[in-house]
């Protein structure tokens, strides 16, 4: 969100971002941040606080165009970047989950976007996403703006591959001949800890013995810590807590495992594969298709299998293709990262704006 802004405001223009909460250092000039305290005990009613006082004072200003980042009524265009909520309601919910009021209330806050007779206009991260979302409210096409995925130069920045294996090695205490599975992203339950942890216990004892599985992120720690105590496999099993070396660490590391439950895009994966590190995701995430399109590692097929995930980990770690998968994936976010410098975003706002001033100035015309 924040980059956005920085780039709307490189384009000449001002933004006001309302929020419940704000991290770190305040926004430079051209930015600026409203905290609107919302009140309620429960997460959903202090969302529909939070909407409630935010479209108040949205309302008093004279803005081009109202973004949400949230699903809410009085948005003129949304940044999906969150699964179709009622989708998972359904396929993963009982019945009596759709008489809460915490349902209700979600539902309606995306009905308020998606819904065919809408004008919200929608920016998407992966086909297969707009796809859902179509099934179930009948959203048009041309409400839908498909985002090229965004990758940070600078953030991505290679560096000497030996001289970063060497430092994570150290850091971690193992040896050159070890090898790593990278795990990154908060929520461990979402991201297929379990089964990473299943996977690793299922490498032949020799192999095992040589492969640590390295995981970065927030979640419950204590609960898997003792699934891997109790599979055998806590001395080449590690929980570090979010890090800002994220890059670094993809270029020590030798795979990225990513089996997750559901992931509307997983932009680690795209991460892993400027980084030069070759990908092992379960196929449901939305950007796992690129690892395809590049043959920058290989994909757990839909649904999800555990044997199947253990024997790809087991051939991967022993195949002769990782120079081939990492050369793959470095050249392939290359090309994605000229698609989309960070402006892509910003583009397609500032053009939407001048699209509802252009209606806007026809219906003053028009009341004259």
């Amino acid at each position: 969100m924040l980059r956005i802004a920085r780039e709307l405001v490189r384009s000449g223009h001002t933004v006001d971002i309302y929020t419940m909460s704000w991290e770190g250092d305040l926004p430079e000039a051209g930015i600026t941040a409203h905290l609107v305290k919302a009140g309620g005990l429960l997460n959903h009613k202090r969302y529909e606080s939070f909407i409630r006082k935010a479209l108040l004072e949205v309302k008093k200003g004279d803005f081009d165009l109202v973004v949400g980042f949230n699903r809410m009524a009085g948005l003129d265009a949304y940044f999906a970047a969150d699964p179709c909520f009622e989708d998972r309601a359904r396929s993963e919910r009982g019945f009596f989950y759709r008489l809460l009021s915490r349902y209700k209330s979600f539902a309606a806050a995306e009905r308020a976007v998606f819904n065919a007779n809408g004008k919200c206009e929608i920016m998407i991260l992966t086909p297969d996403a707009k796809t859902v979302f179509q099934q179930w409210y009948g959203t048009s096409d041309s409400r839908f703006h498909l985002l090229a995925p965004y990758l940070s130069a600078e953030r991505m920045a290679l560096k000497d591959r030996t001289e970063m294996r060497v430092r994570v090695r150290l850091e971690f205490g193992l040896t050159a001949e070890d090898k790593i599975l990278l795990m990154v992203g908060s929520g461990f339950e979402r991201k297929g800890l379990d089964r990473a942890i299943l996977g690793l216990a299922s490498l032949p004892a020799e192999l095992r013995s040589k492969t640590y599985l390295l995981v970065v992120g927030e979640g419950n720690e204590k609960k898997f810590n003792c699934m891997a105590k109790d599979l055998g496999v806590a001395e080449n099993f590690h929980i570090a807590q979010g890090r800002s070396d994220v890059p670094g660490l993809m270029q020590g590391a030798d795979f990225l495992v990513h089996p997750a439950h559901h992931e509307m895009a997983g932009h680690v994966i795209l991460e892993a594969m400027a980084s030069g590190l070759p990908v092992l995701p379960n196929a449901v995430c939305g950007y796992a298709f690129h690892v395809k399109q590049a043959q920058a590692g290989r994909l757990v097929p839909t649904p999800f299998q555990q044997h199947e995930f253990n024997r790809l980990l087991r051939d991967m770690l022993t195949s002769d293709k990782l120079e081939m998968w990492r050369e793959n994936g470095i050249s392939y976010t290359q090309e994605l990262m000229k698609a989309n410098d960070g402006g892509a975003e910003a583009a397609i706002l500032i053009a939407l704006a001048g699209r509802k001033k252009v209606k806007k100035d026809v219906v003053h015309a028009l009341s004259l």
